[in-house]
């Protein structure tokens, strides 16, 4: 079933294949909001009621992905009070997601924002939310089932967005990246998420903002597929996103040929 939030991911993922980071901003912020208002419409879910799998993540992941797009476009000043209101969400969907982990994501989410808004405490943050993935892991039964939930997926998502532009549109940060080697020891598996941001996520997002092009997100890909061009780059590999046929590249939308 398409929501408006859809809508809005389709518009945000156009306007970013036509190099306009500044509406993408705009639309990803309404998705946000409509996300965070209706995580799940044909469930009719409360966002502040419990839920084991973290719906509600998907309203901070845009709301996150606003905010690297507005630093894209030079909008520091929107960006940072996009950082500010993801913070204070977080912090209060504290007091609905009850599982110590949940909470811990959300910490890291709140650092991501910081992250994103070019704010201050950075490293503070990201520490304290491994700190927090620490003292979670003992009420931690199957990581791998935590760390693939809406919520954990969420927080992971603007990161690999990031990363794709100046990794030529390809996987840059893979599952191994942000997760531990041993899932018998949770605490120390999720809280990798969290060491792997803190040292990578401000120089990718600094070389975006450099490059001047936040790249769609990753959905079906296919490489030198016969029927599309990129009239950008000339490339021959795709990426299906949101409705859009995008060069797998440099995001723009391809041509058939």
């Amino acid at each position: 079933m398409e929501t408006d939030a859809d809508d809005r991911i389709a518009a945000g993922v156009a306007a970013l294949s036509e190099r306009a980071e500044e509406r993408a901003g705009d639309e990803f912020t309404r998705t946000a909001w409509l996300s965070l208002a209706d995580p799940r419409p044909e469930s009719g879910l409360n966002p502040f009621a419990a839920d084991e799998r973290g719906w509600v993540g998907e309203g901070l992941r845009w709301l996150a992905v606003s905010a690297a797009a507005y630093r894209v476009a030079g909008r520091d000043a929107r960006a940072s009070r996009r950082g500010a209101e993801g913070i204070a969400v977080a912090r209060d969907l504290r007091t609905a997601l009850d599982a110590p982990a949940q909470r811990a994501c959300l910490d890291e989410f709140a650092a991501d924002f910081r992250v994103v808004a070019g704010m201050d405490g950075v490293e503070d943050a990201y520490r304290e939310a491994e700190d927090a993935y620490r003292e979670a892991g003992s009420a931690v039964d199957d990581p791998h089932r935590v760390a693939t939930s809406p919520l954990f997926r969420a927080a992971a998502a603007p990161i690999k967005q990031v990363a794709r532009g100046p990794a030529n549109g390809e996987i840059a940060v893979e599952w191994e990246d942000l997760h531990g080697p041993d899932p018998s020891s949770p605490g120390e598996f999720l809280a990798r998420r969290v060491s792997y941001k803190r040292r990578r996520f401000p120089s990718l997002l600094a070389r975006t903002v450099d490059a001047g092009r936040l790249a769609a997100p990753r959905g079906t890909t296919e490489y030198d597929n016969d029927t599309f061009r990129c009239p950008d780059c000339d490339a021959t590999d795709v990426n299906w996103f949101a409705g859009h046929v995008l060069c797998l590249r440099c995001s723009a939308p391809v041509e058939r040929r």
